[in-house]
């Protein structure tokens, strides 16, 4: 008998049998589903398409009043907050639900990769998405004469913060709902939000009362912040990104608590 063969004899197997490191399973996750989202139509529409389209159009057609000033100036940062509303919310609420529908996050649940990696899993596939997004209206934000101003830091940190607060938000609605009321409710709100949440229309063009409720949506917050920031040259939009802050605490802490994975 050969020496591999007593190796064999006595249990010891090469390569060694077991979980891959825990980094590379999240990597592994995360990149798949990444996959998945780009190659989904719906989601591409709701991701990339509807927030540029929205962009050229609203920059070029002078439809409605955005104040002094070139209207892209205006509209881009608040294209770049329904860009991550849109994937962050919308387009994450409708898929963990339909994920939680089929069993699939169950059936994950049980594989080695925990339960709160594979929710960073997701969380690293928004990211990147949202990166695709933000360099794509770029692009087209300045080949519409955009000219932005203001500090790079406070744009990212309320792009973060954005993220956590939506995030938080689209996995409490997929982890409490049944899938199709996630399908619809998520839609509805992308809907009202982009209306009413100054991402294109001027919150000051609500009435005060008005005004008052919806500088406390989280997509007001991140829209005004980074506004503030692009266009005028705030140096930092501190009322904004406390108002992202509680969001994110909340959205995630009750998520975190009731989300249900059957």
């Amino acid at each position: 008998m050969s020496a591999t063969d007593t190796h064999r004899g006595t249990g010891t197997y090469a390569p060694k049998p077991g979980a891959a490191p825990l980094g590379r399973m999240i990597a592994t996750q995360a990149a798949l589903e990444t996959k998945m989202l780009l190659r989904n139509g719906e989601q591409l529409l709701l991701t990339v398409v509807i927030p540029t389209l929205l962009l050229v159009l609203f920059s070029a057609v002078d439809i409605v009043d955005t104040g002094s000033g070139e209207a892209v100036d205006f509209l881009t940062p608040g294209i770049l907050a329904l860009a991550v509303m849109s994937t962050a919310f919308t387009g994450q609420a409708i898929a963990t639900g339909f994920e939680r529908r089929y069993g699939v996050l169950k059936r994950l649940g049980a594989s080695p990769l925990p339960r709160w990696a594979l929710m960073t899993a997701k969380t690293l596939s928004v990211l990147v998405t949202e990166v695709l997004q933000v360099v794509l209206l770029t692009v087209i934000a300045f080949a519409l004469g955009w000219s932005p101003h203001g500090n790079p830091f406070a744009v990212l940190l309320l792009l973060v913060l954005g993220t956590a607060a939506f995030s938080g938000l689209g996995l409490l609605m997929a982890g409490t709902l049944k899938a199709e009321a996630t399908l619809a409710a998520a839609n509805l709100v992308f809907l009202l939000l982009l209306v009413g949440g100054g991402v294109i229309v001027p919150l000051d063009k609500f009435p005060d009362a008005a005004q008052s409720v919806l500088g406390l949506l989280p997509i007001s917050a991140l829209s005004d912040g980074l506004r503030d920031v692009l266009q005028h040259g705030a140096a930092m939009p501190w009322d904004d990104l406390g108002i992202l802050a509680v969001w994110a605490v909340v959205g995630l802490g009750a998520a975190g608590r009731f989300f249900r994975w059957e």
